[in-house]
């Protein structure tokens, strides 16, 4: 694998959180290199996304102000309108032809931000995936992001790849028969989704899901991925205790359900976004056990944090050429990598659409 994985610019990328974008506050954040600042429209509420550099001195505008839905730069008060265009600049009523920032589309659906940083007329919101969960009547859901500094493809492979939840995680998500049971895969190249699953019949229940859910003794577990190239990972997640198996209707009376979602937002090269939530539709009253929820998955993520920086150091000093081993765990992993290199070829081809993708 090479140290950087390459950026699709034709796709959608969460960039924040609905509750983290604003009025009070202009958000900044960084999508495939390019410095973006957001913030919410006074009447509609609705998010605007615009590039976080004024054209003047580059002076970041996230550091800036509104005067109603315009952003007033910090330094000089050039002024911006939702298109980013400027519509005052101090001192003289002609305003430069050249005077506009970037403007990105938008999308916000799901509880998530979504943001468009290539061709803006390829930019179809019916390309985003769901995760309906997030926002859902009946779900609680606890949430964060980090920021690593690691390729994005290394956060791709990990997720794709629990058994490192047996050595990574002990103590929190994983017992040994994470690590012991073999996976399936299922590759869907057309939609850019690939499918990972892992179903434990006989298993420890893990201090995260024995102390949320009071099952005690082992369990029935079920580890179903589904990867939405590039930005979406969904995991569903189910556990019973063994023997306990579900009604004819598929319906789960004695079993605990929670997703298990993260966005892969590639932030710069090096470095990504992990944006990480845990959605139950189980004892949503108890907010003892959103709080463990929260602190708990909180310390999954931050192990995967430093295991991605060390990781990335470590290759940051190998030679050009090594080798990597792949085995059969790797196979979901592998097949996201040969999506992302296609996603990136065909955003690289000037005037052709992308194949458009099933949802």
């Amino acid at each position: 694998m090479p140290h950087m994985t390459a950026f699709a610019r034709n796709q959608w990328y969460v960039v924040a959180y609905s509750h983290e974008v604003g009025r009070e506050e202009l958000l900044g954040r960084t999508v495939l290199g390019e410095p973006l600042v957001l913030y919410r429209t006074e009447k509609e509420g609705t998010p605007v996304a615009l590039h976080d550099r004024c054209v003047h001195r580059r002076y970041p505008l996230s550091a800036s102000r509104l005067d109603g839905d315009r952003i007033v730069c910090g330094y000089h008060g050039f002024t911006y309108d939702t298109t980013g265009r400027c519509v005052s600049v101090p001192g003289q009523k002609r305003i430069p032809r050249t005077a506009r920032v970037p403007s990105y589309p938008v999308v916000e659906q799901d509880s998530l931000v979504w943001v468009w940083i290539g061709d803006p007329e390829l930019a179809d919101p019916q390309t985003i995936p769901r995760a309906r969960h997030l926002d859902s009547p009946g779900w609680v859901t606890v949430r964060g992001m980090e920021p690593i500094d690691a390729d994005y493809g290394l956060l791709v492979d990990n997720l794709l790849d629990l058994s490192h939840e047996t050595y990574l995680h002990g103590g929190y998500i994983g017992t040994p028969e994470v690590a012991a049971t073999p996976i399936t895969t299922e590759v869907d190249e057309a939609a850019g989704i690939v499918r990972v699953s892992r179903h434990m019949d006989d298993a420890e229940c893990p201090p995260f899901y024995a102390k949320s859910t009071g099952i005690q003794g082992r369990i029935t577990r079920w580890q179903d991925i589904e990867y939405h190239a590039p930005c979406l990972y969904l995991l569903h997640s189910r556990v019973a205790p063994v023997g306990v198996l579900p009604e004819a209707d598929g319906s789960d009376p004695h079993g605990f359900h929670t997703e298990i979602t993260y966005a892969i937002t590639p932030s710069a090269p090096g470095k990504v976004y992990d944006f990480w939530a845990v959605s139950r539709d189980w004892a949503t009253d108890d907010t003892e056990v959103t709080e463990f929820l929260r602190k708990s998955n909180h310390t999954v993520v931050m192990q995967d944090v430093d295991a991605l920086n060390l990781l990335q150091k470590a290759l940051s000093t190998e030679p050009a050429g090594y080798q990597e081993l792949s085995i059969n765990i790797d196979t979901g992993g592998l097949a996201a990598r040969r999506i992302l290199a296609r996603l990136v070829e065909e955003g690289e081809k000037p005037g052709e659409k992308p194949e458009e993708k099933v949802r």
